[in-house]
């Protein structure tokens, strides 16, 4: 039998690009063997860009192929279909005890999702990404079928498809290595930085040091001021006389309605409330006891927060810059978004550890900076090509999975194991029948 495809416009969660594909929504696992070759994996839609997209082709959505296969209660390996969510394990699995060994901002992405874009969070200076908890994959190949890959077993095929977007085929299961917790609570520790120097030297000292650490960016403070941020350290509390807590939820707390008229999101609105987040959480200097959900995921507990940039969406720009670099790149970078009063209410810095094995996979070691930029069309578009200069110039690299906008010769200096890439690619499918909307735009298929 021959599954239905439907027609409709889909996009990333910045809502920018919006493109026509056909979809695909298999009930049964056995339905994989019988897609066609040519047709893209989509999760939860949670990639920013067009990684997720196929213009004028297929995606096929995984979401209802999210069964729990086997769990093994004493070691903690869950073996699951790849459309599972980050937001059902933790629900199902924090109350036994076990919590994601590492997570991004969101919980709305699929087992698959996270692998295929090697998922990173607050702990990536400690634990790595989401790969490396990861003992094996079932992979459907267009040119070799179905295969099981590990980081021993068809090695480079594991490798190529961590991090690689879904162009190395369809992820359908896997199993994962999960994190015994004692409890449901974080405690967590606040410091004010007063510029970015301040939050630079909080994410180095060993003495701030915590398992999970961020620092949320005022990108809109300018002169003395510019790159005051809030540094978060936190990790999980493990006595036993704790009061009661939830889990993260599976769905949010409360939606966004509708779309926000265009304007309502500018320099004035996101500086006011820069400004009160900053006071605010500046004064918990003390530690503090925080539930999952606010500490990982805060935006989650909104659902459709997207719509709050209007029709025209939004781009996510994440950036990685070495140690050697990363001050000047990323001031660099404050200071032209702080010039084009680009007003996002949402920017982050972490410090990232060593690169692991994916060939394409985006941590490496240094610091990143992401932030949510409302598009703007042709000026979005300059400011985002004057951010990937500074990014070039001090040896870093763009995430792909929340880029829409990079150029083919700039992928290819951000990303030196492409050839790599390209030679599992070739074993693979190397009728190129898996393309995205990011592999044309890319031009990933005319090679290194």
């Amino acid at each position: 039998m021959v599954l239905p495809v439907r027609e409709c416009e889909l996009s990333g969660w910045g809502r920018h690009p919006v493109q026509r594909c056909g979809v695909l929504r298999p009930d049964r696992y056995g339905d994989l063997s019988r897609i066609e070759a040519d047709t893209l994996p989509r999760g939860l839609g949670r990639s920013y860009g067009d990684s997720s997209l196929n213009q004028g082709g297929r995606v096929v959505e995984m979401t209802r192929l999210n069964r729990i296969l086997e769990f093994d209660e004493t070691l903690g390996i869950l073996v699951a279909e790849a459309g599972l969510s980050l937001a059902e394990v933790a629900e199902i699995f924090l109350p036994r005890g076990w919590f994601l060994p590492v997570t991004p901002g969101t919980k709305f992405v699929t087992l698959g999702g996270a692998i295929a874009s090697d998922v990173h969070g607050k702990n990536h200076h400690g634990e790595g990404c989401f790969s490396a908890h990861v003992a094996w994959i079932e992979l459907f190949t267009p040119a070799l079928g179905r295969l099981t890959c590990s980081p021993e077993e068809h090695p480079e095929i594991f490798w190529a498809t961590v991090g690689g977007q879904g162009l190395t085929g369809i992820i359908g299961a896997m199993a994962l290595q999960l994190k015994p917790v004692s409890s449901l609570w974080m405690e967590v520790t606040h410091h004010p930085a007063r510029e970015l120097e301040s939050a630079f030297n909080l994410l180095s000292d060993p003495e701030a040091d915590a398992p999970y650490t961020v620092a949320w960016i005022d990108c809109l403070a300018k002169g003395r001021e510019l790159g005051r941020s809030i540094f978060m350290a936190g990790h999980h509390r493990t006595e036993k006389n704790l009061p009661p807590a939830k889990a993260p939820r599976s769905k949010p707390l409360i939606q966004a309605p509708f779309n926000f008229p265009s304007g309502c999101l500018n320099s004035l609105t996101v500086r006011a409330f820069n400004g009160v987040y900053y006071r605010r959480n500046g004064r918990k200097r003390f530690p503090f006891l925080s539930a999952m959900d606010p500490f990982f995921y805060p935006l989650d507990m909104v659902g459709h927060w997207n719509r709050i940039y209007g029709r025209r969406g939004f781009v996510q720009y994440q950036s990685v810059l070495p140690p050697g670099t990363a001050f000047e790149g990323v001031k660099a970078q404050l200071e032209e978004i702080s010039a084009a009063e680009a007003a996002s209410f949402l920017a982050v810095l972490k410090r990232l550890g060593a690169a692991g094995p994916g060939h394409l996979s985006f941590p490496t070691e240094g610091y990143t900076l992401a932030l949510d930029l409302p598009y703007r069309g042709p000026e979005t578009e300059a400011l985002l090509k004057r951010l990937d200069a500074i990014v070039l110039k001090g040896g870093g690299r763009v995430n792909l999975c929340k880029d829409a906008h990079l150029s083919p010769e700039s992928f290819r200096a951000m990303y030196p194991r492409f050839e790599e890439w390209l030679g599992v690619k070739a074993q693979v499918d190397p009728e190129w029948m898996l393309q995205s909307s990011l592999s044309r735009r890319l031009r990933m298929k005319e090679g290194a």
